[in-house]
């Protein structure tokens, strides 16, 4: 599972830095959440979550670690793609904003419950 949270937070990585490229071209920032849960939520959180299972692939190597990755990829873009949609259009998307933060969020307790129950000091 490393391997394939790192190649997907490059993914989001290369998204993010777009479309701060875009609002720094065009001046207008309206987009900077966007950006930054892009930034923070899918490069850097996933390229740490990567690294982790990277280094401890016994907790990679888990149902719930691809539970997580899955949730992760699935919840962050329903979020993000909301925020996206409501801020260009003005049309009331919260309620997709949040369904993707509340899937996010079920990841996240994923990993954390993977870390408590699979992670073992060497």
């Amino acid at each position: 599972m490393g391997v394939r949270f790192i190649k997907i937070a490059g993914v989001y990585f290369f998204l993010a830095v777009m479309l701060g490229l875009v609002m720094g071209i065009i001046h207008d920032f309206a987009f900077t959440s966007v950006h930054a849960h892009l930034n923070l939520l899918g490069w850097v959180s996933m390229a740490i979550f990567g690294l982790i299972y990277s280094v401890y692939p016994n907790v990679g190597k888990t149902k719930l670690a691809v539970s997580h990755f899955w949730l992760h990829n699935i919840g962050l873009p329903i979020m993000q793609g909301s925020l996206f949609i409501q801020i260009l259009t003005g049309a009331e998307l919260t309620i997709g904003i949040i369904i993707g933060s509340l899937i996010v969020v079920l990841g996240v307790l994923l990993f954390v419950i993977n870390l408590l129950t699979k992670l073992r000091a060497n």
